[in-house]
Formats: structure tokens, sequence, C-alpha cells
């Protein structure tokens, strides 16, 4: 080994670290709490809670909140409105609530209303929208027609997976699992696991009787060592 190649090793080693470390670094400092300014622009942002740096687009926050210790993964773009600056009126259109997780790289489009209930946990790359493009008169092209709005809620204590795709008037209830690459679309309900394009009800709890179908051994719940 050449003393060249050694100085270079090293120098590459060290330039490593440098750059992994300023990266870290700035995306602590680029950290979305509700002391920052960017944090004060929205019109609630939960103590405890935060948006990872760096984020996707964010705008309209006047028209969105943020419930307590809820972590926004990196690249999210959070949305109220089709543009900046445009005036939804005096309530929010968008509401995620306590101890939720929104995996990076997903969009949450609202224009009328998404509720987003406690402890919702999201994959990355989900999107959200309440607002379906219009496309009644054959001749126009669609993207110049009215669209169209119908609200969105999600449950407590849901799960959504990598990839999903919750479409306007979707009413998911609580404790429900979204497979990955499901659309979802009308009524969901409690306690229940949904997939598929559209999704439907794949197996569901039944009070008394548990779950329908079974759960497969690997899935079931593990009884801790010595519980009776």
């Amino acid at each position: 080994m050449s003393w060249r190649y050694e100085v270079t090793r090293r120098y590459r080693r060290a330039a490593w670290v440098l750059v992994h470390r300023v990266w870290q670094g700035v995306q602590n400092a680029g950290v979305v709490t509700a002391e920052t300014p960017a944090g004060r622009k929205f019109a609630g942002f939960g103590n405890g809670s935060m948006i990872a740096f760096p984020g996707g687009s964010v705008y309209g926050e006047r028209w969105i909140v943020l419930g307590e210790d809820t972590l926004v993964g990196v690249h999210v773009t959070m949305s109220a409105g089709m543009l900046p600056g445009q005036d939804l009126g005096a309530v929010p259109v968008l509401r995620i609530g306590n101890r939720c997780v929104i995996g990076r790289g997903s969009h949450i489009v609202a224009h009328h209303s998404i509720d987003i209930g406690d402890d919702v946990y999201t994959g990355p790359y989900v999107y959200i929208t309440d607002q379906n493009h219009g496309y009644a008169d054959p001749e126009m092209p669609i993207g110049r027609q009215v669209p169209t709005n119908t609200a969105v809620s999600i449950g407590a204590g849901s799960w959504l997976g990598a990839g999903v795709i919750i479409l306007p008037g979707a009413c998911i209830g609580r404790n429900v699992v979204v497979a990955a690459g499901s659309v979802v679309r009308g009524q969901i309900p409690d306690r229940c696991v949904v997939a598929g394009v559209p999704a439907k009800i794949v197996r569901e709890y039944v009070a008394g009787n548990g779950w329908s179908p079974p759960l497969r051994a690997q899935e079931a719940p593990q009884q801790h060592a010595g519980s009776a």
C-alpha cells in the first residue's frame, strides 16, 4: 500500500465523517416545532410535534392543525387549498391528531376537510386528498374543469401501509389496517383489515368471536413468559 493511497483513504474517510456530521446538524437545526417561525404559521401546532427536515411542499398553514407529539417525516407535502395565499375561510381544513406518524414522502392535500384521528401511523409515500378532478364536460380539458370536494376522515389508531391512496369521501373507522398499495374509497368499519384496488375487507374483528378469518400463529399476540 503506497503512502499516497493511504493519504487518499484517510482524506476520504475524514471528508465522509465531516459531510455526514454537517448534514445531521442541518437536519436537526431545520426541524419545525411549535416554537419555530414556521411552526407558528400553523392554525395549531401541538407540544412535542415536529416536521422533519428537509420537508416537502407545505402551504396554507393557517388552515392546518397538528396535534401533540406527532411526527411528520422528511419530504412530506401538506397543503391546504389550491395554492399559497388562498383564503379558505375561518375553519381549518386539515387536522392531524395527537401521537401520529406521517411517513416520508407522503402527500396530504386538503381543500375541504381531512380529519386524521389520534395515533394514526402511515408508511412512506401515502397520498390523501379530499378533491377529485371534474370531467363532466367531454370537450373541456380535465385540468380546467371545476373539481369536486368530499370530506375524508381516518379513525384513531389506524395504520396505512406504504403507497396507500385515500380518495375523496373515504371514511375509515378506528383501528383499521390498510394494506400497502391499497386504494380506499367509501366507508370502512372499525377494526378490520382492508386490501386491494379498490380496498375490500379481508379480515374483521367480530365481538365475542375474535378475528374472522382467524389470525395466523405469527400474527396472534404473544403472551409474556409467566403470564396465565
